[in-house]
């Protein structure tokens, strides 16, 4: 019975680990995404802000 216990509570922490790897691999792709769309914005305010400093 208590060998039965722990291997429930190791499934338990097997799946809290894997959604915090789910959860950071969402915010990856997340912030890919918003790069790959914001990317060429960001890089002409950086090179028309670089010739004024």
């Amino acid at each position: 019975m208590l060998d039965r216990s722990r291997m429930e509570e190791s499934r338990k922490e097997g799946w809290g680990l894997f959604e915090y790897a789910l959860i950071f691999v969402l915010v990856a792709i997340v912030i890919v995404v918003l790069l790959i769309f914001l990317g060429p914005s960001v890089g002409t305010i950086y090179s028309s802000i670089g010739p004024n400093i």
